[in-house]
């Protein structure tokens, strides 16, 4: 059991622990007629999909180097449904989170499956008695379950019917798994009137965080989990950042992301195209309340808030190239430390702008055979490229596709 305490003050800070969930048996059962009904574009030959995402976490493990590098969603979750306590929980807010769905019909059936028999039906759908369920291919996006902040976890209120379950999910891990059990004091629940997912929510440091008010986090959510932040946690700003509605920016860290500790990649239309779209929260008594004021851009917020200069780097060199390589989650990277980052290969011309300042480009499976065993150094600024032709077709990249529990 590790002994690791959750912490993240940081979207660069070092590694030391992330939960991802490989695709598994539900990812299978997306199909042409109901893949939109699950959030899904199109539908991914899973085996390979699979393939891409171990490479991702085999670099978490050499590069972290210690046992628990790496949590397994799929691994908890079975883990935690060996109470029955927990499978009791988890249906009582399955039924809670989807009432149209009518679960309370088999509520006494679902809590009395044993622990194997309910982890298939949450992950699958699939039960030994007709009840009605879809799978969640979308568990695949471990960031959007929850977001830790300092010693605090974020816990998700998904917006559409079909993430729902997932929030059940990860609320019965936090609240049943023994390896959470320091952490129950520090669970921020949501109303469920409001929405919440954890793609809008980033560290910038122990004072200041920023939080999208997107497609999926509404405007009472992003308020709610600034109120909450301020008045639990150290944290003394939150930056709401307010994006436009749709799909392709469903959430911040699809156009937004840290690359360094004051350098970021972007999607310029935009983060820099839109203006008078940042409303600086900062705590007035210490219990919630907060004045507001607004920035007139993301590059002059950030400034003022960490006290240096910040570079934006494009995803992409003109606005098509941009347009293309943010829909393939160019601007969607993920930090192993400061300067150290993985995307997808496909992204070019987001590696291109990313060599104008400063990093080196490699594939995952190069980086591995020469710094497998983590002897990198430390002023080197490194862009690993990951193959990921199936899972980017699931519209996330390696940011979307972690959730980190601990950070140096």
């Amino acid at each position: 059991m590790s002994d690791l305490p959750l912490h993240v003050t940081s979207e660069v800070a070092p590694l030391r622990q992330v939960l991802v969930h490989i695709p598994g048996d539900e990812m299978a059962l997306v199909s042409p007629e109901n893949k939109h009904d699950l959030l899904f574009d199109d539908i991914l030959f899973a085996e390979e999909a699979r393939e891409e995402h171990q490479v991702m976490t085999k670099l978490f493990r050499r590069l972290v180097g210690h046992e628990d590098a790496v949590l397994e969603l799929s691994d908890l979750v079975l883990e935690a449904f060996e109470t029955p306590e927990a499978r009791a929980y988890y249906v009582e807010e399955l039924i809670e989170l989807l009432p149209e769905r009518n679960f309370e019909a088999y509520q006494s059936d679902l809590a009395g499956l044993d622990a194997k028999a309910l982890h298939r039906f949450a992950f699958t759908g699939q039960a030994p008695f007709p009840v009605s369920a879809h799978p969640l291919p979308n568990l695949l996006f471990t960031r959007d379950l929850a977001a830790v902040v300092g010693n605090h976890v974020v816990l998700s209120t998904a917006a559409r019917a079909a993430r729902r379950p997932e929030s059940a999910l990860i609320r019965t891990v936090f609240r049943f798994h023994e390896r959470f059990a320091d952490v129950r004091e520090r669970l921020i629940e949501l109303p469920e009137e409001v929405s919440f997912e954890g793609g809008d929510l980033l560290v910038v440091s122990d004072k200041v965080v920023l939080i999208g008010q997107s497609e999926r986090t509404s405007l009472g959510g992003a308020v709610q989990v600034a109120r909450e932040l301020l008045a639990r946690t150290e944290i003394e700003h939150v930056l709401v950042v307010n994006l436009p509605k749709r799909r392709s920016c469903m959430h911040l860290d699809t156009v937004f992301t840290f690359v360094d500790e004051a350098m970021f990649v972007v999607y310029p239309p935009i983060i820099e195209g839109i203006t008078e779209n940042i409303y600086d929260l900062s705590s007035s008594d210490g219990e919630g309340e907060f004045t507001m004021r607004v920035h007139t851009s993301l590059h002059a917020a950030l400034e003022e808030v960490m006290g240096r200069e910040v570079t934006f780097i494009p995803c992409g060199d003109d606005p098509i190239s941009q347009q293309r390589e943010q829909w393939t989650d160019g601007a969607n990277l993920f930090a192993i430390r400061p300067g150290l980052v993985v995307g997808y290969t496909r992204n070019r011309e987001t590696y291109a702008k990313m060599k104008e300042h400063g990093f080196r480009i490699v594939d995952a499976e190069s980086f591995l055979e020469y710094h497998g065993d983590g002897d990198i150094p430390l002023d080197d600024k490194i862009a690993i490229r990951l193959e990921g032709n199936e899972l980017s077709r699931g519209r996330g990249g390696p940011r979307c596709m972690t959730m980190p529990l601990v950070r140096e």
